[in-house]
C-alpha cells in the first residue's frame, strides 16, 4: 500500500525537517527530483537528494532546533499543496552569518508532485525576507 500525496508531504516535514533525518530525504525525495524556490531568485532549481542536502545541512545547522508544522494540507490528485509555520533559534551560522541567537517564526507554502511515492518536485515560497530581518541580517542577492 502506497503512502497519499498528504502523508508524504506530512512525513517530509516531520522526518527531514523535525527530525533532521538525512536517511529520509533518499527515502522521501525520488532521484531526479527538482525543487523550485529554495535558493535567491536568480539560482537554479535544486536537483534530487544530492542536491538538496547542502541546502538541508546549511539550514539545520542555522537552526539546529527548526520545527515546521503543516497548518494546512490540499490534494489534488498527485499533487499536494501545504501551507507550514517555521519555528526555531538562530543557533549556527549556516546562513553565513554569526549566529544571533534570536528566535524566528516565519509561514510559507509548498507545493508538491508525488510520483511512485516520493516528491517528483516541489515549488516553495517561504517568508525568508521577514526571516531576515528578525535575525538583523542582509538577505542574500
Amino acid at each position: 500500500m502506497s503512502l497519499l500525496p498528504e502523508q508524504i508531504a506530512r512525513s517530509w516535514f516531520d522526518q527531514v525537517w523535525n527530525q533532521g533525518s538525512e536517511q529520509a530525504i533518499d527515502r522521501l525525495m525520488a532521484p531526479d527530483a527538482t525543487f523550485h524556490g529554495l535558493a535567491p531568485p536568480a539560482a537554479a532549481p535544486v536537483v534530487g537528494p544530492e542536491g538538496f542536502k547542502p541546502f538541508f545541512r546549511q539550514f539545520r545547522d542555522a537552526f539546529p532546533d527548526i520545527h515546521i508544522d503543516v497548518d494546512k494540507c490540499v490534494t489534488q490528485g498527485d499533487t499536494v499543496a501545504v501551507h507550514c509555520t517555521v519555528t526555531g533559534t538562530h543557533g549556527g551560522d549556516g546562513l553565513g552569518a554569526k549566529a544571533t541567537h534570536r528566535p524566528v517564526r516565519i509561514t510559507g507554502m509548498g507545493m508538491a508532485r508525488i510520483e511512485n511515492g516520493r516528491i517528483a518536485e516541489a515549488w516553495n515560497t517561504f517568508d525568508f525576507m521577514s526571516l531576515y530581518q528578525q535575525l538583523g541580517l542582509k538577505p542574500p542577492v
